[in-house]
């Protein structure tokens, strides 16, 4: 009866553990939602075309597509996501029609806006 008390409580030691990691991981997408959605939230400000977000997000999920080994794909596309928005962000400290359709970079992923 010991012996199944003490496997009983390895068991439960291990499911914690996995709950624990679990949680880290949303929490790390949480954060990593909320300043992708905050990013969008300041280029609509910035009156951002949807054509230029658009182009932002399909470069995203192209660059993304073969999801690399050892990270969690959801994860990797919202950083990227994160990523290129800031980038696109950066770029907006220049009038909008003043502004190039494209600008080399040296990230090719990232798309001015």
């Amino acid at each position: 009866e010991l012996q199944q008390k003490a496997e009983e409580t390895e068991a439960l030691k291990m499911e914690l553990q996995m709950l624990e990691t679990e949680r880290v991981r949303l929490s790390l997408v949480e954060e990593k939602l909320m300043d992708v959605l905050q990013l969008l939230q300041q280029l609509r400000d910035l009156n951002v075309s949807k054509r230029a977000l658009g182009k932002i997000l399909l470069s995203t999920l192209e660059s993304c597509r073969d999801p690399q080994p050892g990270k969690a794909h959801l994860f990797e596309v919202l950083d990227t996501l994160s990523q290129e928005l800031a980038a696109c962000e950066l770029l907006q400290s220049q009038p909008l029609e003043k502004a190039p359709s494209r600008r080399s970079l040296s990230n090719p992923l990232v798309i001015s806006c």
